[in-house]
Order: C-alpha cells, then sequence, then structure tokens
C-alpha cells in the first residue's frame, strides 16, 4: 500500500527557504488586512458624517407660516419693515435662531444679515430663549429696511436702506446653521390702502 522510497535525494523537504517565503506571506497578508480594515473604519464613519450632514441640509430648515409688511404712514405706500412668523419644518432638529441668516434681494440690490443683528427684533412665542426645539414652536422675526421704523431694541440709525413701494418685490432666504434654506418672496400690492399689509 505504501511504497518504501530508498533514495535519499527523492524525500520532501521543508528548508530554511521555503520556511522564510511562507513566514512573509503571512506578514504581506496580515498588514494588508489591517490596512483594509482601517481604510473600511475610515470611510464607514465618513459616509455617516455626510449622511448626517446632508439631512440636516436638508431637514433642519425653517418654514415661513406667514409674513406681513408694515407702511411707514397711511398716506404712502412705502413698506419700512417686514414681519415673518416662522416655524420648524417638520423633521427639523432643534434650531437656534441667532445662527440664522437672512439674504435679502430686491430692486435696492442684495443685503444678508444673521437675525442677531441690530435690524432684527426676535419675539418667540414659544420655545427655550430664542431656540425653536419643536414643530410647534413659533417666532415673529422683524426685520427693519429703513431707519423710518424702529422695533424695540433697533436703532433707528440702524437699518438695510431698501426703499419698498407699491407694485415692488423682494425675495427673502432665512438659511440655518446646517445650511438648510427656505425662500419667500415679498411682493407689494400695487394699491395699498392700510397700515399693515399682507404680502
Amino acid at each position: 500500500m505504501f511504497e518504501t522510497i530508498l533514495d535519499e535525494e527523492e524525500r520532501g523537504q521543508v528548508g530554511i527557504g521555503t520556511l522564510i517565503v511562507f513566514i512573509a506571506m503571512v506578514l504581506v497578508a496580515a498588514i494588508a488586512a489591517g490596512v483594509l480594515i482601517n481604510t473600511a473604519g475610515f470611510l464607514q464613519t465618513q459616509a455617516e458624517a455626510t449622511g448626517e450632514e446632508s439631512t440636516s441640509q436638508v431637514s433642519d430648515r425653517l418654514q415661513v407660516v406667514s409674513q406681513s409688511g408694515y407702511l411707514a404712514s397711511t398716506t404712502d405706500g412705502d413698506v419700512d419693515h417686514l414681519q415673518f412668523v416662522v416655524a420648524q419644518s417638520p423633521g427639523a432638529s432643534n434650531i437656534d435662531l441667532n445662527e440664522v441668516s437672512a439674504e435679502l434681494i430686491g430692486g435696492d440690490g442684495q443685503q444678508t444679515l444673521e437675525l442677531s443683528d441690530a435690524e432684527v427684533n426676535i419675539n418667540i412665542f414659544t420655545g427655550t430663549g430664542e431656540v425653536l426645539t419643536d414643530t410647534s414652536d413659533r417666532a415673529e422675526v422683524s426685520i427693519a429696511l429703513t431707519s423710518d421704523h424702529n422695533i424695540g431694541p433697533v436703532d433707528a440709525a440702524d437699518n438695510l436702506g431698501y426703499s419698498l413701494t407699491e407694485g415692488d418685490s423682494l425675495t427673502v432666504t432665512f438659511t440655518t446653521a446646517s445650511g438648510a434654506t427656505t425662500t419667500t418672496e415679498i411682493r407689494i400690492p400695487s394699491t395699498v390702502v392700510k397700515n399693515s399689509v399682507r404680502l
């Protein structure tokens, strides 16, 4: 059943060279596996962070519930400040209004300001401080367009220099700290007869 090998030269041998090659292959495979595992872990962490940021940029935005404009006087149609009621969009995380910016684009040019600036007055109805924590929270944001109107703590010397008259339009974009944006358009009616106009 078993053949007896009498010639010593025909016997299998494991030399030191073969052993060194084997150990080297094992080490290379272990190092390669470690690199692959580390790379996979890094990519997973990066993918999770990217997913969270992408979700925040989509969901963590403000929702404009209503918007109004107030006239400087009952004798002319110039709107001297805007008033927005804002809330969290569905699925949004907590939104700190002091970290929200507003970009105004109209006939008088483009202006970007933070809601914490002097031209803006925040009156929070519900929530914690000036942070919206729930979709039921509401906050009133007033933006002074000219120095003719003083909205609470706003210095009359601080204004955006906008002049909105009958028939004018203005685009307002609110951007939260996560980069999510909400755009609304203000259109002044061609005929204004009241001291407060719904826009």
